[in-house]
């Protein structure tokens, strides 16, 4: 099966609903082409608003949008989106209360030998800490369809996060998630991987490989980072063993996120294997996630080194 990136579907998922909504606009900063956002400008062009390469104004003009009645989707690469807009997004959007939802595309290393400028490791921290703003980091096509289905329904903001190129197979075609419900992607007993967006293909795999040791992992896939699933992160805890898998940076993220909640109410260890606190090196992203320790083997190492602590 030909694997497809999630902002293709974004994109399929938006003109879908574009045919019966005219209040659904899309809005991009200089970024149609490498949001794969281009079929949706030419079906719709007069649903569709380009920036330019202002994204402070970008979300702005959504939100004022957005108070008029619309539902607009903003586009642009995750590095610039919650950095130079982080104001707007807080403020416009988030404290507003207005029904813009912002996708960050490109995110994490997927831009690559562009560099830290390029690199969006922060985004969880960011948008998280904004109060009344929801935090989406989808793993494969099937959820990323699901996801839009129901985002695009509703009128709260959200903050959704895919990256830039094609990703692993992780559901059936045909999947529903239950909105702001981890999903328990493999059960396990032994120990647990709280993984998020295309960190979840990997922590799969790991756990396939020590099932064949006669280790059961249960693996959940946390594409809802806020509000996160207390109760899924609960119920990992009686394991006794969490390892948390993010392509982002060790602070403010997953990791952090889960560590709380297992400090406040569980009874298990968390390790939490993510990007390190330095500018990340160049490459394909499978290149620095295996550099990383963030590839499945890596990954299994580490829950069976938590296993015998």
């Amino acid at each position: 099966m030909k694997l497809k990136a999630n902002k293709e579907v974004i994109c399929d998922q938006l003109m879908e609903r574009a045919k019966t909504d005219r209040d659904l606009l899309v809005l991009c900063s200089d970024s149609r082409g490498s949001a794969s956002l281009a079929p949706f400008a030419e079906a719709y062009p007069d649903q569709f608003i380009e920036t330019g390469i202002a994204e402070q104004n970008l979300v702005s003009i959504a939100a004022g949008l957005a108070r008029c009645g619309k539902r607009p989707f903003v586009a642009s690469p995750a590095c610039f989106l919650s950095t130079r807009s982080m104001e707007q997004a807080k403020i416009d959007v988030a404290y507003s209360k207005t029904n813009v939802k912002l996708i960050g595309i490109s995110g994490g290393i997927s831009y690559g030998a562009l560099g830290l400028t390029h690199h969006s490791t922060q985004d969880i921290a960011v948008f998280a800490s904004m109060p009344g703003m929801r935090v989406y980091f989808p793993s494969d096509a099937a959820l990323t369809k699901s996801l839009l289905q129901q985002l695009i329904l509703d009128d709260t903001p959200a903050y959704i996060r895919v990256g830039r190129n094609p990703v692993e197979t992780v559901y059936e075609a045909g999947v529903t998630l239950k909105q702001d419900k981890a999903v328990t992607v493999k059960e396990g007993t032994d120990a647990a991987l709280i993984a998020c967006g295309e960190m979840v293909y990997p922590a799969l795999q790991a756990a396939n490989m020590l099932e064949k040791e006669g280790i059961s992992v249960r693996v959940l896939d946390m594409y809802c980072l806020k509000p996160i699933d207390k109760e899924a992160v609960f119920k990992a805890a009686q394991t006794g063993t969490i390892v948390t898998v993010e392509e982002h940076s060790p602070y403010g993220g997953l990791g952090s996120m889960v560590a709380q909640i297992v400090a406040e109410n569980g009874n298990a260890t968390v390790k939490c294997l993510s990007l390190p606190d330095c500018p990340a090196a160049a490459g394909t992203s499978k290149e620095v996630f295996r550099l990383y320790g963030l590839d499945a083997e890596h990954i299994a190492a580490v829950v069976k080194e938590r296993l015998k602590k």
